[in-house]
């Protein structure tokens, strides 16, 4: 029959939010160079793109949810939903390589870097102990690596509680490790920038590196607590649950890059300098 539908593909209805969106995200942009530039009214540039770029993703999402509900997802849309997240992992991947790259290139050739005093970590400079704080991270971020598996092994089995409790336990572990890194931060014995007590590129470095992972985790964190709010509506089957699959990719996600983190930043880069407290 003519006009009849003969694929399994979801043909999506015009949308307003791919121009909403990238037209809050250039108020955001202008907003953020007007910051750098101390320029009047920065703040409120920035703020009013930052709540667009939020309104958008909440919006469109929304309608996301709304297309799963009414089973537009069909097998193959959600197959390349996937692959959608995979590629938005791998780029995460190599957004995460150019900080490591850094951190290593300083590491291995201190004689280039004026800044460190042909030395890594540079002469003088305290770090952070990494079997403390940063060795009891590394155990959260692996236990709650075990909670959210258990919680997509209950969804799977079609076991509700065993989901709700998991994705708890997941959501207070990330809670618990971003607090543990704001207060390593506060008392970290070296500054981000380069002052007359220290910090340099080893200061830059690290903060970049695991700092940007810290956001990494406060994002996914989000991710989670919003798939708690759906599983609490009656959202997912044991079929369908794209939705949190796609968050739990991405706390394990969370948890590799840590521990790249840890054994290369907190444990290699700090090896032979004085440790702090």
């Amino acid at each position: 029959m003519a006009g009849a539908k003969n694929h399994q593909y979801h043909i999506l209805n015009p949308s307003p939010w791919p121009l909403i969106g990238s037209m809050a995200a250039l108020v955001m942009t202008t907003g953020l160079v007007m910051i750098m530039h101390e320029m009047p009214g920065d703040w409120w540039v920035f703020g009013a793109g930052l709540i667009g770029v939020l309104f958008t993703m909440f919006s469109w999402w929304v309608d996301v949810i709304k297309e799963a509900n009414g089973g537009d997802h069909t097998p193959v849309v959600q197959l390349h939903l996937r692959y959608g997240m995979i590629l938005f992992i791998a780029s995460e991947v190599m957004f995460f390589v150019g900080w490591f790259w850094a951190w290593f290139d300083f590491a291995l050739f201190p004689a280039t870097v004026d800044a460190v005093g042909g030395q890594w970590p540079p002469a003088g400079m305290e770090v952070i102990n990494a079997f403390e704080l940063p060795l009891l991270n590394t155990f959260i971020l692996l236990l709650s690596g075990t909670t959210v598996t258990w919680a997509h092994h209950a969804l799977i089995h079609g076991d509700r509680d065993g989901l709700k409790k998991g994705l708890w336990l997941t959501i207070i572990l990330g809670l618990i490790f971003s607090s543990i890194q704001a207060y390593e931060y506060m008392h970290a014995p070296f500054p981000f920038a380069a002052t007359s007590e220290g910090g340099s590129n080893y200061g830059g470095a690290f903060y970049m590196a695991t700092g940007f992972h810290g956001f990494h985790v406060i994002v996914g964190t989000i991710f989670l607590i919003v798939n708690l709010i759906r599983a609490y509506k009656g959202d997912f089957t044991p079929r369908q649950h794209f939705g949190f699959e796609a968050a739990a990719w991405y706390w394990h996600f969370v948890d590799v890059v840590w521990l790249f983190l840890f054994v290369s930043v907190y444990v290699w880069g700090g090896w032979g300098a004085p440790v702090h407290g």
